[in-house]
């Protein structure tokens, strides 16, 4: 996904109230923008896991995430590059029920998504990451998505499994996600680092640093 300051559009209809400034309603599309090579993840080898500052640091495999209790969200996803997709359904397993079984230490402040990536063999190193406040993955606001309108997620839009955090920009649902680390600090991931705003929030338009 090349630095941009954002698409051109040309759209002048009435505006959405359920967009934030600067979006534009995608309609039926859904841009594809990655940063490298789509993964393709065996579902045989996937797995997810939730470390760092927790009691028990836990790894699940495709088949044992996938017999936790499913949530779904339904609502709206938006887009640094100022599209927004609106009236969405994800379906997968809520961060919470995850936090859960790994219980996050006292000192946890702050996560780090990391992910799995087409330069590296099963299990990737940390290679695409994204971070986040603890409370921003917890509450009922964030998922690992398996499914997107009741079908499996596709491999383009970070499937088998994504994070889904849809309260910020869409670069924090991380595609091919791989896991959680818990830490005591902020610690920025790939895009944080290289000009976009550490938190994200569509509302405030915090698209690139100093926004």
């Amino acid at each position: 996904m090349p630095f941009t300051r954002g698409f051109h559009n040309n759209h002048t209809e009435a505006r959405d109230p359920r967009l934030p400034p600067g979006q534009y309603d995608t309609g039926t599309l859904w841009p594809v923008l990655t940063a490298e090579v789509t993964p393709e993840v065996p579902l045989a080898a996937w797995t997810f896991s939730v470390e760092g500052l927790v009691e028990h640091p836990t790894t699940w495999t495709w088949d044992e995430i996938r017999a936790l209790p499913e949530s779904s969200f339904d609502g709206d996803i938006h887009c640094v590059t100022t599209w927004s997709k609106l009236g969405v359904n994800f379906t997968g397993v809520s961060v919470d029920t995850l936090l859960a079984a790994a219980g996050p230490l006292p000192s946890a402040t702050h996560a780090l998504a990391f992910c799995y990536t087409a330069r590296a063999t099963i299990p990737p190193p940390i290679a695409y990451t994204t971070n986040f406040q603890l409370d921003d993955v917890t509450g009922g606001k964030a998922w690992v998505a398996w499914e997107f309108a009741g079908e499996p997620l596709a491999v383009e839009h970070g499937g088998p499994a994504r994070l889904l955090v849809p309260h910020l920009y869409f670069w924090k649902s991380a595609k091919w996600v791989a896991g959680l680390r818990l830490l005591d600090h902020d610690q920025p991931g790939f895009w944080e680092r290289n000009g976009y705003h550490n938190h994200g929030d569509p509302w405030l338009e915090q698209r690139y640093k100093g926004d």
